[in-house]
């Protein structure tokens, strides 16, 4: 599979979720992770276009494999979507992705 350069742009990036207590803030750990879509099956990703940079904390935490009891889904899909916004920004300014 081909990398995109959407997904290598992740590469020592801060965590555009930051899911608190949560987030490590380690840019070592940080990649695009894709969020769910209503288009998507089991085991399908979303494109590269509806991802956000994670830590790898905060990328267990919204893909399931990390459990908590004291975030609610609408505090998570809150933060997903701010996270959007602050990944979409900066792909923006790095001309990654162009709206006209």
């Amino acid at each position: 599979m081909k990398t995109s350069k959407i997904r290598k742009s992740a590469r020592d990036k801060m965590c555009a979720l930051q899911i608190y207590p949560y987030c490590n803030n380690n840019t070592e750990t940080t990649v695009l992770a894709h969020l769910p879509s209503m288009a998507k099956g089991m085991s399908i990703k979303s494109p590269d276009y509806l991802a956000v940079y994670a830590c790898s904390s905060c990328h267990d935490l919204i893909d399931g494999r990390m459990h908590v009891s004291n975030i609610s889904k609408e505090e998570i899909l809150r933060c997903q979507m701010r996270g959007l916004e602050r990944t979409w920004g900066q792909l923006i300014t790095e001309g990654l992705i162009t709206i006209t």
